[in-house]
Order: C-alpha cells, then sequence, then structure tokens
C-alpha cells in the first residue's frame, strides 16, 4: 500500500472541519484548520485532535496549558481555507473572545470545545493532543461545514 492510496481512502471517511486555536506563551495567537478531531470520553470529558510533528505551530500546542476546537458553521468555509494557508495573518479580521486559560474562541461557530492540555501522544508523523473539556458550547440546529473527498459541503449528496 502507498501513502497516495492510504490517503485517498481516509478522504472516503467525512469529517466535520474543526479550527484549534491556542495563545503562544508571548501573547500571540495561533490556529490551523483541522479535522482530525474525536470524541474520548464522556467521564471525565475528553477529545482529541492531531497535529504532524513537522507543523510550526507544534511548539505552541505542546507547551500551550489550554486550546479551543472550534467545530465550523456551512458558512464558515473561508475561514477553514484561511486558516490552511501559510504566512499569513489568520486572525485578521476574525471576530473572537477569550476562552478558557485565553484560547481564541471563534465567533459563528456550530460548538467550541474549550480544553485543558490535558496529555500528548507520537504516533507515526503526527502527534495526538487529548484535551480536557472545561466548557462547551453548541448551536442547536445550526449546519456544519463537512469535508469529504478533498472538498468541502454543507450537506453531503444523497
Amino acid at each position: 500500500m502507498d501513502s497516495q492510496q492510504f490517503r485517498a481512502a481516509l478522504g472516503m471517511f467525512a469529517t466535520g472541519v474543526t479550527i484549534v486555536t491556542v495563545r503562544s506563551a508571548d501573547g500571540g495567537l495561533v490556529g490551523l484548520t483541522a479535522n482530525s478531531f474525536n470524541s474520548v470520553s464522556l467521564d471525565p470529558p475528553l477529545v482529541l485532535w492531531s497535529l504532524a510533528r513537522r507543523a510550526g505551530s507544534l511548539p505552541v500546542f505542546t507547551h500551550g496549558t489550554h486550546y479551543a476546537i472550534n467545530i465550523l458553521a456551512a458558512d464558515q468555509k473561508e475561514l477553514a481555507q484561511r486558516f490552511a494557508m501559510r504566512d499569513i495573518d489568520r486572525f485578521a479580521g476574525v471576530a473572537w473572545r477569550e476562552g478558557a486559560g485565553g484560547a481564541p474562541v471563534l465567533d459563528g461557530a456550530v460548538a467550541v470545545f474549550e480544553c485543558a492540555n490535558r496529555s500528548r501522544y507520537e504516533e507515526g508523523d503526527h502527534v495526538i493532543f487529548v484535551g480536557e473539556v472545561e466548557r462547551c458550547t453548541a448551536r442547536p440546529g445550526a449546519q456544519p461545514l463537512i469535508f469529504h473527498g478533498g472538498r468541502y459541503f454543507t450537506e453531503l449528496p444523497i
């Protein structure tokens, strides 16, 4: 099996789209688009997401005490694309509020999980972050942004 075949097969799993945000030690705002999000436990409330070991933001997420996982709404495709870009100020003009531990919480998300940075596991070319959810919010009835087969959808075709 080659890596392209593996990636293509993974792309057949529809996921939500998140932006994971953190505040750096110097107060800067850091965020990135991720679809590697999942629940782990209800008691205690735990979630996970993963980040490539080669990501420039890895040290900030590793050393930060808190981060927020913002699940994007159907109308936030441009925000998802923006936070996937390199060498730009991803937060310029983006509305947000300060969440638990100073982590930025983005306006308009369908749900947000404000997490303490509980543990990390190095596996393959990624680091798996497990967060203990301190606060969460949801907008019932809001439509999520979906990622499938390398494309964004506001709903999957039937």
